[in-house]
This record gives C-alpha cells, structure tokens and sequence, in this order.
C-alpha cells in the first residue's frame, strides 16, 4: 500500500463526511497510513504498486498534480557495509538477486556499489563493485556502527562518479524479489514507512533537533534512511545533515536512551524535514517476514526478524521454534548452503525467503569463505 498525503480539512459537510467515509473503505492500509502521515503538499496522493498514482475523489486535485506518474530513470543502488562476516554474507546475497533482478522488465536499477566503511579493502573487492571510506574516528560510534552510514554516503557522494540521477539506499539483509522500478518522482523520494518510527509521540526529543519554527512534526516522514529512492542532489543536501544530527543524537544520553536502535533513522527523517524534503511512502516497497506474508507485488525481501516457527507452521512469537531462520545465527560466518525448507503451513513470505537464500548461496562461488 502507500502513502496518503492529506489537507488538513475544516469541519466538513456532512454529505463530505459521507463521501470521505466512503473513499477511505477501500483500504486499511491506506487510512493507517493517513494517520501516520497526516500532512500537506497540496494534495492528497496514494501511489500504487503499479507504478499509477491515484487521487481521493472528494478533493479537487491540481492539474500538475493529477499527472504524476513514478520516474523512469535508472537508479544507482547503493549497499553500505562493513567487513563482518555477517555483513559479507548478507552482501553476497544481496548481490546475486541484485544481478538477477536488474535487467528483467519493470526494472529501473542502474549501478551497484557496495560502500565499505571498514576503512580498508576486504576479499570480496572482485565479486562486489566496491569503494573503500573512512569509518568516523575512533570511538565516535560508540559501540554504534550504523552511525557510520550517514558519514559513508557523505564520502561516497563526494567521490563517486555514477552516470545515475538517482540513488536507492540499500541494506544488506535486502533481497529484490521482484524487479524494482524508480518509484520516486522528481523532487518527491520514495520510502517505506516504519510503523515504529514516531515523531510525534517522541515531541521532546525530536524538537531538540526540530525545532517548531521548522514546522509541524507532520512534516518528518516516519521512515529511515532505507529503502529510499531518492535524487544525487537532493541527498547531497541532506546527507551532512543527516550526519550531524545522527551525532548529535548520539551525544544526547536522552535522545540515545529513548531511540537505541532506531536513532540513525531518526536522524535521517529530521534531516529530510529540515530540508523540507517530502517522501512519497510505499508499503510496497518492502515486506518483513514473518509478519508479512506474501512478497506479492512487493520488491525487497528485508529479513530483519527473525522467523521461529514450530513443526505445525505456528509462529513462536520472540521464542525459539523448531524451526527457524535468523541471520543473527550467522554471525561469525555464513549459514550453511540448502538450509531446510520450513515446515507445512508457514507463509509464503517466509518460504520465498529461505528459497531465494538457498538458490543464492548454491550458485555463489567459494560461500563457505568468510
């Protein structure tokens, strides 16, 4: 599903209420979304996972606005990592589909570079495009490494000479699934929304870094800084932000304490607000198993959780299942090929997952090296 972006509306008529109550029937998603992302630029806007973008009829759309359509240009995808073996694996992984998905119809992926922050070259120079940054000086991380990633795309956007007007910030444990198209528009990035990425529950905080003559905290998306497709340019603009906020974040024992793990992707969603960039939000853009549970018309596998399952296909729920997939079980070298396939009655999602691993990691040479 994808994002609606709304006038604030007045006290309507009741035949309006009517009619709006009418429109939102037709999708959950579409008024969760709306909740979430209850803002203006203009218009309200729903773009779909064919590429169309749709428009409620109770509000008179713009003309400039009714013509929208998803870009066409090639995007350059863009994978920040380190030298792990945890990292290595998911990025062997994540380039093999990147391979196999790019020129298929529908495809909009230009260039690959892997981005190492490790400072140093590592054996996968030859299998994987790959340009070497500077990690942030000793210690500035504090044990947090994905502090590193704003820094990395400052550097790469300094140094890369890539022939693509658009960038889609990419993750290792990424998996395409199905050919990616450019789905941003012009000025407008596409990303997908995070349903634990709150900015107005977290005013406090947020206004330390967003202050209110910036505007509403309506105007921070709740995304991270991946998946996004989003132009050179604008992310030039954004990226130092993004850095300095992150570090900032980092430096507040509060803002620390209360984001842990998610504070990057505050950073990077302050950041974009304080450039007044504006993304378009794609559910469809990525699917997280084992909560989501078909990879229909999706694009990117992100295999953050792990999916415990026992031997009668039921979810354990945070609990060790008879049967399991978890890159966090792989963290000292990569899971081994032909990993047993799960149990009857787990979801869709979860099978293409272990099959896409599986069929990665028969035909990638030399898996066993870290």
């Amino acid at each position: 599903m994808a994002m609606i972006i709304r006038k604030k509306m007045g006290r309507a008529s009741s035949l309006l209420m009517i009619l709006l109550t009418f429109g939102l029937a037709f999708g959950t998603y579409n008024l969760i979304t709306m909740i979430i992302h209850n803002r203006s630029i203009k218009t309200w806007m729903n773009a779909d996972s064919s590429g169309g973008v749709f428009f409620d009829p109770v509000v008179e759309m713009p003309e400039d606005v009714k013509k929208l359509k998803t870009t066409k240009a090639r995007f350059h995808v863009v994978l920040t990592a380190t030298d792990a073996p945890y990292s290595k694996w998911q990025c062997r992984i994540m380039y093999y589909w990147y391979k196999k998905a790019k020129d298929l119809p529908g495809s909009d992926m230009g260039g690959f570079t892997r981005v190492l922050h490790s400072g140093n070259p590592d054996n996968l120079m030859d299998e994987i495009p790959t340009m070497v940054v500077d990690p942030l000086p000793a210690g500035l991380d504090r044990g947090y490494i994905v502090l590193n990633r704003p820094w990395a795309f400052v550097q790469f956007l300094e140094k890369s000479k890539i022939d693509e007007e658009y960038i889609l910030m990419a993750e290792p444990d990424h998996i395409f699934v199905n050919p990616l198209p450019n789905l941003s528009y012009g000025g407008f990035p596409a990303a997908f929304p995070f349903f634990y990425i709150k900015p107005e529950q977290n005013e406090k905080i947020v206004r330390k870094f967003y202050p209110e003559e910036n505007g509403p905290l309506t105007n921070i998306d709740p995304i991270g800084n991946s998946p996004v497709i989003i132009k050179k340019d604008l992310l030039q603009k954004i990226a130092p932000t993004w850095m300095n906020v992150s570090l900032k974040m980092k430096d507040d024992p509060e803002t620390d304490k209360a984001f842990g793990w998610v504070l990057e992707m505050y950073a990077y969603a302050i950041a974009s607000a304080l450039h007044g960039v504006q993304h378009i939000l794609r559910n469809d853009f990525m699917l997280q198993p084992p909560w989501d549970l078909s990879t229909n018309k999706k694009f990117i596998i992100h295999y953050t959780y792990g999916c415990d399952y026992n031997m009668k296909g039921e979810l354990t729920y945070g609990k060790i299942g008879e049967w399991r997939f978890d890159k966090r079980s792989y963290l000292r070298g990569p899971p081994p090929r032909n990993l047993s396939m799960p149990p009857p009655g787990v979801p869709e999602s979860v099978v293409t997952l272990v099959k896409m691993v599986n069929e990665a990691t028969a035909n990638i040479p030399n898996w066993d090296t870290e």
